[in-house]
């Protein structure tokens, strides 16, 4: 059989990879972005009284709406800007496939996409596999600040769609409000849609505000919001998400949604909704993630990486460059097998493999973990 692969260039992930090395060479593992400890106690057991109370057969297509409710309410209260629980809010199965299917839903053959590099690993391929053309805007290291006159140099008459990403992963640097009103000049009066991604928008640290695509009213209405459920209460497992949009946008939205996956868990989906009538559960993360950041770098203060404190989501970039010349792929690796620590290269986000010598280290984790972690690396 001969076929031509669509995805001719796409392997394994890095995550993937760096997590199997890790579990290889028992490492402790900061790699992929997931907590090691578990999800409340509260949550799982409103998620099994749903399974006991009868929640256990199709949730309607577009969502739960008790939980589509509690979205439309949390907007409200974080933002003064809502969508419509029934017409403008889709629950999915995580922010990647809510991802994925904006761009099925929008993107022909040789539209293009404008994203940041580094950029998050899934949205590439799903642009390439609907027949469309990423445009790379390259980012660098360490504050990976956006040049606006080059974004504007890349819009172009086939300019579809461009996606951001705040707080941003891998960089955990954030947009600022005049980079929010940069976009919304820049697309105003185009045919151009915004994929938002925002699935980290409760961590954000050092008391500064997450600057949702919601608070901007012209980019509010071409755009989409994606975030996760598994970021916030950290069971990434349970893969529920959700994205907003205005109903044109979410009409077409639902139209690819419902052949590709219909509905998703319905239990995970009542009982997410019930732990959401006290704002607290997800109002409380940046003060929760902060203090470990702020521990992890403490901890790893005289240590030879450099660093600028993590200004949003649960990551944090490491400079090695006082350590090694070594290829950052081939840096983390060796860490993982002789330190016996497992993190992320970012050159494999970039374009064409630009190697700024950072790695990211994920501090979802325990106390006990972050105290372990920076013993090692203070050894290197």
């Amino acid at each position: 059989m001969v076929y031509n692969s669509k995805l001719p260039h796409v392997g394994t992930t890095i995550f993937t990879v760096m997590s199997a090395l890790a579990r290889e060479h028992n490492a402790l593992n900061l790699s992929q972005g997931y907590p090691n400890y578990p999800s409340s106690q509260k949550l799982n057991d409103l998620v099994s009284n749903a399974m006991n109370n009868g929640y256990n057969q199709y949730a309607p297509m577009a969502g739960n709406l008790d939980l589509r409710l509690a979205i439309s309410n949390k907007y409200e209260l974080l933002y003064n800007h809502t969508y419509h629980p029934e017409k403008e809010i889709t629950v999915t199965a995580g922010a990647t496939q809510a991802i994925y299917t904006i761009i099925s839903a929008f993107i022909r053959p040789s539209d293009e996409v404008i994203i940041f590099k580094p950029a998050y690993d899934c949205y590439q391929p799903a642009i390439e596999v609907n027949g469309g053309k990423a445009i790379p805007i390259q980012l660098s290291a360490p504050d990976y600040k956006i040049d606006w006159n080059e974004v504007s140099s890349k819009v172009s008459s086939e300019t579809k769609m461009i996606i951001i990403n705040s707080p941003h992963n891998p960089s955990g640097t954030i947009w600022s409000k005049e980079d929010m009103l940069q976009l919304q000049k820049l697309t105003h009066d185009t045919n151009i849609i915004v994929l938002s991604d925002e699935v980290y928008e409760h961590i954000v640290f050092d008391e500064t505000r997450h600057q949702s695509i919601c608070l901007f009213s012209s980019l509010k209405q071409r755009s989409f919001i994606t975030a996760s459920f598994g970021k916030t209460f950290h069971n990434t497992g349970w893969k529920i998400g959700y994205c907003c949009a205005p109903e044109p946008l979410m009409s077409e939205f639902r139209k690819v949604h419902q052949f590709n996956v219909f509905s998703v868990n319905h239990p995970a989906q009542k009982g997410i909704a019930d732990y959401m009538q006290d704002p607290k559960t997800y109002l409380s993360l940046n003060t929760f993630f902060q203090q470990k950041r702020d521990l992890f770098l403490n901890l790893i203060s005289e240590s030879r990486f450099k660093y600028r404190p993590s200004q949003g989501t649960y990551f944090q970039v490491l400079d090695y460059s006082n350590i090694t010349d070594e290829h950052d792929v081939d840096f983390a690796k060796r860490l993982t097998k002789d330190f016996k620590i497992a993190s992320i290269p970012l050159s494999v986000f970039n374009e064409d493999g630009k190697d700024d010598k950072v790695l990211r280290f994920c501090f979802a984790k325990t106390d006990e973990t972050l105290i372990k972690a920076a013993e090692i690396l203070c050894r290197i």
